[in-house]
């Protein structure tokens, strides 16, 4: 048997920068980290059979693919079939089972690290000369360009690589440059920020798709809050590294505000009542993970402001979740 898992990421800063055609035109800039929730998957070769059985433990559903022909996209499991022909394994007798600590629509880049974590089991048991920036490509290929997904490249590096990074989406070329945060300043952000689940999960289609138009009609508005949240992104690396983590705060919540500026449904009524409650009861900053719309709500408040930052939110219905920073990517081991 083999097994792989990768891990789910919270970006802090400079999601829609990494959104084509932005990257080509201005580059993006990204800074994120991987969460300990993942997306994991197990490969058991069958004998005597050339079915593919694939199980979703989530989803609580099995399905099997026979040929080519079963792998028609019909809206079930078209990313598993993408990576099925990507990685060329039709034909041969296996059974996959696939499941995640985050559903899709959460804003953790579940979709994009369950197609990484596929990507991973394959090459393992192929024994296919992939590098991490060959798999992190080639899953993006997979979602944006054989699917047609509307999103950015961030959430396949992040998955791949893991860790803290940032990230540079170039004309030519992405760099993945690992950021080296000494245990105490991890310690002392993981204490000072509040992951809480809004309730809703959400589309992120329609609002990356609202937000391409913007750019590409080059919407005064549009494309200055963009070029702001990359200088954003920049100013929060920077004060991480030099652990000024209050000052890391402040500038979550001027992320946020250009990236609202972005689209028009990245942000909505009850996603603003949580976070002008959060910032009452001393959160300095925050914002939505993912393209917005709904999932989870990361904050950074003070540790004499977090008790009564979580309690404001979990009366509007919000849900505080526990987490901790991942210092690894994608990992793949057999079981004898």
């Amino acid at each position: 048997m083999v097994r792989s898992k990768a891990p789910l990421r919270i970006s802090f800063a400079g999601g829609g920068t990494d959104v084509p055609p932005y990257p080509q035109e201005r580059g993006g800039v990204v800074l994120s980290a991987t969460i300990n929730k993942y997306v994991y998957s197990s490969l058991i070769p069958l004998k005597d059979k050339n079915e593919i059985e694939v199980n979703s433990l989530d989803y609580n559903m099995t399905v099997k693919y026979e040929n080519e022909e079963d792998l028609k996209y019909n809206g079930q499991l078209d990313l598993v079939k993408s990576v099925l022909k990507k990685m060329k394994v039709m034909g041969k007798g296996i059974r996959i089972y696939l499941h995640s600590d985050a559903p899709p629509g959460s804003g953790l880049g579940a979709s994009s690290t369950m197609v990484v974590c596929l990507i991973g089991l394959f090459k393992h048991w192929l024994n296919k000369p992939l590098t991490n920036y060959d798999i992190a490509d080639l899953a993006y290929k997979i979602e944006r360009v054989d699917l047609g997904i509307k999103g950015g490249l961030q959430d396949q590096y992040a998955a791949t690589f893991g860790g803290f990074n940032f990230i540079e989406f170039l004309k030519n070329a992405i760099i993945v440059n690992p950021l080296k945060i000494p245990p105490d300043t991890v310690n002392e952000l993981n204490y000072n920020l509040l992951l809480c689940y809004t309730g809703r999960r959400r589309l992120s289609a329609h609002i990356i798709e609202e937000q391409v138009e913007r750019f590409v009609k080059k919407k005064k508005g549009v494309v200055k809050a963009m070029d702001e949240l990359k200088k954003v992104t920049i100013e929060m690396k920077n004060a991480l590294l030099q652990v000024r983590l209050d000052d890391f705060g402040k500038l979550l919540h001027c992320a946020w505000e250009n990236k609202k500026k972005m689209a028009s449904k990245i942000t909505a009524p009850f996603i603003d009542e949580m976070y002008e409650t959060a910032l009452k009861r001393g959160a300095l900053g925050g914002k939505i993970l993912g393209a917005g719309g709904g999932g989870y709500l990361l904050l950074y408040a003070p540790f004499d402001k977090k008790q009564a930052v979580a309690k404001g939110l979990e009366r509007l219905g919000g849900r505080m979740v526990d987490f901790n920073f991942e210092f690894e990517g994608l990992r793949t081991w057999e079981v004898k």
